[in-house]
């Protein structure tokens, strides 16, 4: 294969096999068969294309399927105090696994890692629908994250390969319609299965939509052939560095997952985990500098334009807390909507996004990626910034038309950068740099729910402790009483109730000012660190 690599600084590469496109992030030159696809494998483009959306629904499906159903699974098994874990088990294994599994897809190719991912996301499936208590089904969720994450990073990177940078967008549009429709249906068929067959058929449902992208990968999806040199020499995996980067992303997530929650921050435990994972993270960076073969390449971050995209969507992660994870309970905490209202107040956003992410070329092929990123991640900060401006307690259709206005903003934002730092390394880098972005992301998501449920918990306590002496003797003594009262507005005086929900309301509000801080952040690495023309590689199509 030719044009595998991109140099450093923004050089686009090897002159004999890349050629830069004119502009940078612009109009592209010429169509190229990107990744490494032939013409007839093109046309087999179809069936791979529905196997990827159906690998992806199985990730996108999981956390909105779940929730709906967590009432009954805890009602049948249990362990109400750890349930939180069946997601948050989820997310470490996803996210500490992305950056493995991107660089085995760079070493291996994408087949066998995507379906060894799909076939650990299935066995996990089937052993949580035959948990026997919490413990076992929390365990079994963390084998179903083993596996999500290398079906989320394998699938956005062949997704990459199979398009040239002119058709990218149709490919991603169709991803982002997946997540958009599994946000709207996820909770639909959960509630459906959990009240009207048993909540094991939630996780059971994953085996027949897995078994069929299963068939039409193996089937249709053809990489090409590599190199007698490159077939010649025995691949080095860093097994090192990869214990190293899961033990400290492992830890680090626990840490934040955990504080607050379990413990105090400051409190000895918290403070323990930061340490170790302080000290496991300087063990990865020496671990990963000797290492011939890094799982996390020192180039991640020497590129300007990769270090940039990873800084920016790690404050889209950030960010992104506000909406995914406050807003539901201010739709019903101050609003007073039931619970299928407002996960419409929150599932506008999704709506508008795929549909702004795939009107996106129009703008990065005229003004190029990194200004379409800045237009759309300002217009976020202001759109986040208007929400703390909406009356008490005002109606739905005003944080509604709010997240619709932020998902067309964040559509703008996320496509170009994706497609642009893609488009910037060869077929052999892809599988790293989408992986590194993907973890960047989850990490920062991470980070903002510990972050932001600090910031809300302590604007609560600070308003019951500045509570009136008529009022204060009716609302919730502590922080672990306000969900009971909330879920239980009858337990109150009226006017404890009506300084709870305005409690509420500035607590969300300080969230989403945070939100729009997280966007204020995106927006300087792209200003400061990102070049201002991204050094787009295209690539020959290699003998198949």
């Amino acid at each position: 294969m030719s044009g595998t690599g991109s140099s450093a600084g923004g050089s686009t590469g090897n002159a004999d096999s890349t050629s830069a496109i004119p502009g940078g992030g612009g109009a592209p030159g010429r169509p190229a068969v990107a990744g490494g696809t032939s013409a007839h494998a093109n046309a087999r483009r179809g069936p791979v294309v529905a196997a990827l959306m159906l690998g992806m629904a199985l990730a996108a499906l999981d956390g909105t399927i779940v929730s709906t159903a967590v009432p009954q699974i805890v009602g049948d098994l249990g362990g109400f105090a750890v349930f939180s874990w069946l997601f948050s088990g989820y997310l470490l294994a996803v996210t500490v696994t992305l950056p493995v599994y991107g660089k085995l897809s760079d070493t291996f190719g994408r087949k066998p890692v995507l379906i060894a991912g799909i076939v650990l996301f299935l066995i996990g499936s089937l052993l949580c629908a035959c948990a026997w208590n919490m413990g076992s089904l929390i365990a079994f969720r963390v084998v179903q994250g083993l596996g999500g994450g290398a079906i989320q990073g394998t699938v956005q990177t062949i997704a990459a390969d199979l398009y040239p940078l002119r058709e990218r967008p149709k490919i991603q549009a169709k991803l982002s319609t997946v997540w958009a429709v599994s946000a709207v249906a996820g909770p639909a068929v959960g509630g459906l299965l959990a009240a009207y067959a048993d909540w094991r058929w939630i996780f059971l449902i994953n085996l027949p939509v897995g078994a069929t992208a299963l068939w039409l990968i193996a089937r249709h999806l053809h990489e090409p052939s590599r190199t007698k040199t490159a077939a010649a020499s025995r691949p080095r995996i860093d097994w090192a560095g990869a214990l190293a980067v899961f033990a400290c992303g492992g830890l680090l997530l626990f840490a934040l997952v955990q504080g607050g929650v379990a413990w105090p921050w400051l409190s000895a435990p918290s403070l323990a985990l930061f340490g170790a994972s302080a000290l496991l993270a300087a063990a990865t960076v020496a671990i990963e500098r000797r290492a011939a073969e890094p799982i996390i390449p020192g180039w991640v971050w020497r590129r300007r334009t990769i270090a940039a995209v990873n800084l920016a969507l790690g404050a889209l992660g950030l960010l992104m807390v506000a909406p995914t994870v406050f807003l539901p309970t201010y739709a019903q905490a101050v609003l007073g909507l039931g619970p299928i209202a407002a996960g419409f107040v929150m599932s506008v956003m999704t709506l508008s996004w795929p549909v702004s992410a795939a009107l996106s070329q129009h703008a990065y092929n005229r003004i190029g990626f990194r200004l379409t990123a800045i237009i759309g991640i300002a217009c976020s900060a202001l759109i986040l910034l208007a929400f703390p401006l909406l009356p008490f307690p005002g109606a739905a259709w005003q944080p509604a038309l709010i997240m619709l206005l932020l998902g067309a903003a964040l559509g703008l934002f996320q496509l170009p950068l994706i497609v642009g730092v893609q488009s910037t390394v060869g077929y052999a880098e892809r599988g790293t740099t989408t992986a590194s972005v993907l973890f960047c992301r989850q990490v920062g998501q991470s980070v903002g729910a510990a972050l932001f449920g600090a910031v809300a918990n302590a604007t609560l306590a600070s308003r019951l402790a500045a509570a009136p002496d008529g009022i204060r003797e009716g609302l919730p003594g502590d922080l672990d009483s306000v969900s009971h009262a909330l879920a239980d507005p009858g337990s109150l005086t009226a006017e404890a109730a009506d300084y709870l929900r305005r409690a509420v309301d500035t607590a969300v509000d300080h969230v989403y000012i945070g939100a729009a801080i997280a966007a204020v952040l995106a927006l300087l690495a792209l200003v400061f660190v990102a070049p201002r023309r991204f050094p787009v590689i295209t690539e020959e199509a290699p003998a198949d």
